[in-house]
């Protein structure tokens, strides 16, 4: 039986709680920050059906026919205050991830935490490079 972990990442972001939200809603602002660097999210594979069971998906692709899908299915989604997803099965999930967003001045906190058997220092490191995309993305 796999081992359960969790993690905790804190980021602020220079703008409105509302804009981070919509970068996590939006497929076609996912697709400019979700995944690392070598990776492309093309927004014609990304699904994001923000409501409590609704389901999400993005596959990612690079260079030499590499691609690989994550999904799972939102838990909580209360605008533009958190959400709250399962990664994988959902009766199943290997990993459930908890965004939380607070106004900070003028930009928003964001508190991120991963908890499931995929939650070690490889998807903490991996979600860190997202999190600089996304402020490339928030603040370009």
């Amino acid at each position: 039986m796999a081992e359960h972990a969790s993690y905790e990442i804190i980021r602020g972001y220079g703008v409105p709680r509302e804009d981070v939200f919509a970068a996590w809603t939006t497929p076609e602002r996912f697709a400019r920050w979700f995944g690392p660097r070598f990776t492309a999210a093309p927004v014609d594979r990304i699904v994001l059906d923000a409501r409590p069971g609704g389901v999400w998906r993005v596959t990612l692709t690079a260079e030499e026919g590499f691609e690989v899908t994550f999904d799972g299915v939102y838990r909580e989604v209360v605008p533009p205050d958190r959400l709250v997803f399962a990664t994988g099965d959902p009766d199943d999930p290997v990993s459930v991830v908890t965004v939380e967003l607070a106004d900070d001045g003028g930009g928003t906190a964001m508190t991120f935490r991963e908890y499931g058997v995929n939650a070690g220092e490889e998807s903490r490191r991996g979600w860190m490079e997202f999190f600089d995309r996304l402020d490339e993305h928030l603040t370009g």
